[in-house]
């Protein structure tokens, strides 16, 4: 009987010492959903303010006139942000991931909290790799219109306008990659068997089969080159001359014409003869006077 009643007592102590500490588990951890709850609505507060102010000061300093210019505007045109909205929105989710990383923060160590660290921790490096590309962009836009100017009365002008202008994108997007560190991975062996294709077709094609038919390709662009230089040299010389005409016209003094009918101020201060009384003739010096 004894036995029996030290076992009920030894259950009751142990179910009241586990109800202990669920219970002070729930008191411990009330104060922690409360902090995360107070940190997630201060970081949405202050993500909605912050992408309403980017939104408003990118609009003021035109900053969708210049993508435009860029080129990155025609890759837009189909979205339903424009480019200020898309910084905004940018703007928005990294204040909410940071908020996030905090609050998670609050529970000590944990999975979601190393995830979001990492997350935030690259958002830096994916910014910079959005600027490189917008600024490799408009880079290349700006290489591209100046080629097409220069070389616009050749032939193949454009085609080495546009080579020129996606070589640049190129090298924006694989310092991007490098940039968010998938270029070791993924851009390296790309390049690496690209650069081997191409040769290996030149060697196999040049050094080969293909003599004659290079040989007569580069006469061909060679004729051609030597046709159309002289003539964009001419133009270039009717186009310089042009400009001095411009010049020296402008830099001619005016001339005042006088209007029909004006009288010219020199003889605007000469006396007028009265109406009625003839001016008589003067006699010459050496003349004697009339008898």
């Amino acid at each position: 009987m004894n036995a029996l009643l030290a076992v009920q007592t030894a259950q009751a102590q142990g179910i009241g010492e586990a109800a202990g500490d669920a219970l002070r588990s729930v008191v411990t951890f009330l104060p922690k959903l409360v902090g995360f709850l107070v940190v997630l609505l201060i970081g949405w507060i202050v993500a909605r303010l912050l992408r309403t102010a980017v939104h408003k000061v990118l609009e003021r300093v035109h900053f969708d006139r210049a993508v435009q210019r860029g080129g990155i505007g025609d890759a837009m045109a189909r979205s339903k942000f424009d480019a200020s909205g898309l910084v905004a929105q940018i703007v928005y989710y990294g204040i909410l991931l940071i908020a996030l990383q905090i609050a998670f923060g609050l529970f000590g160590s944990n999975p979601v909290s190393n995830l979001l660290t990492e997350i935030v921790a690259w958002l830096p490096r994916a910014i910079v790799a959005i600027v490189i590309i917008v600024v490799a962009a408009a880079i290349a836009r700006a290489v591209r219109d100046l080629a097409s100017r220069a070389l616009g009365s050749l032939s193949y002008g454009r085609t080495i306008a546009n080579v020129a202008s996606w070589f640049i994108i190129g090298l924006g997007v694989i310092a991007a990659l490098n940039q968010i560190g998938v270029a070791t991975a993924v851009t390296l062996p790309i390049l690496i068997t690209i650069l081997a294709t191409v040769g290996g077709i030149a060697v196999v094609g040049v050094g080969g089969g293909l003599v004659k038919p290079m040989q007569q390709r580069w006469e061909g662009w060679l004729t051609r080159a030597e046709n159309e230089v002289p003539q964009a040299r001419a133009q270039a010389e009717a186009y310089q001359r042009g400009r001095e005409d411009v010049r020296r016209t402008q830099e001619a003094p005016t001339q005042h014409v006088r209007p029909v009918g004006e009288t010219p101020a020199h003889a605007a201060t000469m006396p007028t003869p009265p109406v009625g009384n003839p001016v008589q003739p003067q006699p010459n010096p050496g003349q004697r006077p009339p008898q």
